[in-house]
């Protein structure tokens, strides 16, 4: 960001953090809370959203995260080249991929600043863009074809009562093809056992009827990262898409992630990118107080 140009009204320099907290003055703050792939509220996938111009420390971050108790607290500044830093929180830690709290924060930039569609965002797995169409945000992020696996961790080797018809990996998360849309639905997770896979994460997937609306479900547990079940996941279909293009055999799908709060999910696959269509809802506007000392 251009040090000449004034903050909005959304957005506190570290700066001026800092200089209150040697005037030992409070500390004010404002953040969003937005719900992702959904165009009403209280459905889907809430995250925060905090527009900076400088990082805080990360210990803050991640207190602030913790604070809200939500899957993922977003933490974005402008760049110099018109495009703009990206961060992901999780309760537990820092996480490498989210992607409906890169819509969440895409809504906050295009409605509540002067920021243009499209968007680009530096993110620790690259480039992501969002753009505006008629049926919503579009939201591009990279293809994470699915690595075969031969064997389940031991950590999750017994969590299933039926043997996976197909299991695979990408840096950051199991899949496991449960073989219907209805085993996904009725699976209980063993969140201990799961958890005891640290930072990775678990998705259990599988194809929907003939008769129903999407093409496959899915539903994803990453309680090492303090989200037991998560609601709508934009990453995971980094790599889910790639596997139900090539079992159905067709480019576009429509995906339902059926966790208690449910998201649709419009998906569409290229040679080395997965493009996810969803809409967003601001659900509040909040002043986050902080107090002295604590930057």
């Amino acid at each position: 960001m251009d040090p000449q140009l004034p903050l909005t009204g959304w957005q506190m320099s570290v700066r001026e953090i800092k200089r209150s907290a040697v005037l030992n003055e409070s500390v004010s703050m404002h953040m969003y809370q937005v719900d992702a792939f959904t165009d009403r509220l209280f459905a889907r996938n809430p995250a925060a959203v905090l527009v900076l111009d400088e990082w805080l420390p990360d210990d803050l971050m991640l207190a602030i995260t913790q604070e809200n108790n939500l899957a993922e607290t977003a933490f974005v500044k402008a760049r110099s080249d018109g495009a703009w830093d990206l961060r992901w929180f999780a309760p537990a830690h820092e996480v490498n991929f989210c992607g409906h709290a890169t819509l969440a924060t895409a809504h906050v930039l295009l409605t509540e600043t002067n920021a243009e569609a499209p968007l680009v965002f530096h993110t620790r797995v690259g480039a992501l863009r969002v753009t505006q169409g008629p049926h919503g945000y579009r939201l591009d992020i990279p293809r994470l074809p699915p690595e075969p696996l031969e064997t389940l961790p031991a950590e999750i080797a017994r969590v299933f009562d039926n043997p996976p018809v197909g299991i695979f990996r990408n840096f950051e998360n199991i899949f496991a093809d449960l073989g219907s849309a209805d085993a996904v639905r009725s699976f209980v997770p063993d969140l201990a056992s799961i958890a005891r896979l640290g930072s990775v994460g678990l998705v259990v997937t599988g194809q929907e009827a003939d008769n129903g609306r999407a093409h496959f479900v899915s539903r994803y547990f990453a309680p090492g990262a303090g989200i037991p079940e998560d609601p709508v996941t934009g990453s995971i279909h980094a790599t889910l898409v790639p596997y139900w293009v090539e079992r159905l055999g067709r480019e576009r799908l429509m995906a339902y992630q059926a966790s208690a709060r449910g998201g649709w999910l419009d998906c569409e696959l290229t040679e080395d990118r997965v493009f996810l269509v969803g809409n967003a809802v601001t659900f509040m506007k909040a002043t986050v107080s902080l107090p002295n000392g604590a930057v």
